[in-house]
């Protein structure tokens, strides 16, 4: 007899979690390096690398079907927007980035939208950010939105996303 079971949100999360690595690997595939270069004196902290901005992007694509936990900061206990992005930072580049997305509006430097790069975090809200998440090219980004759902990738030409104010920051 045929299995007629309905696979469960729960074990369709490796494969999203897989098909959103081979998606990555795709676009890095065909990502040329950045053309710009910022100048020295906007901050001491020198700029990521190309392997430092993979490393964040295949982090954060590899917790996307996460579930969502207000003040989560781990894969197991889940994630809200900040949690996620402590975690791949620290993941990643052993950098702690401030736990508030309000504090992180001050992290690292400003990038102009147009100079957008997979690792940069991006941050919506008027004056001050109340939601974040982190850049993972092709405009995408990856982020923890709301009670009872899940970290997600989404799109920042979306209907919603596209909307709100939006600034970016390098860290």
């Amino acid at each position: 007899m045929p299995d007629t079971t309905v696979p469960t949100q729960r074990s369709r999360m490796p494969l999203l979690r897989l098909l959103s690595m081979g998606v990555f690997l795709l676009m890095a595939g065909c990502a040329s390096p950045p053309t710009s270069q910022r100048p020295p004196s906007v901050s001491s902290i020198p700029p990521l690398t190309t392997e430092q901005s993979n490393s964040i992007t295949i982090h954060a694509l590899g917790l996307v079907g996460t579930p969502y936990r207000y003040g989560g900061n781990t894969p197991e206990g889940g994630f809200d927007c900040s949690g996620l992005i402590g975690y791949v930072y620290r993941s990643s580049l052993g950098q702690v980035p401030p736990r508030t997305v309000s504090r992180m509006a001050s992290f690292g430097r400003p990038v102009a939208m147009s100079e957008i790069r997979s690792g940069d975090l991006v941050l919506f809200g008027n004056s001050t950010p109340s939601h974040a998440g982190i850049y993972v090219g092709d405009g995408r980004f990856v982020h923890a939105p709301s009670t009872g759902g899940e970290v997600r990738l989404d799109r920042l030409d979306g209907v919603y996303w596209s909307r709100q104010p939006t600034q970016a920051r390098r860290p």
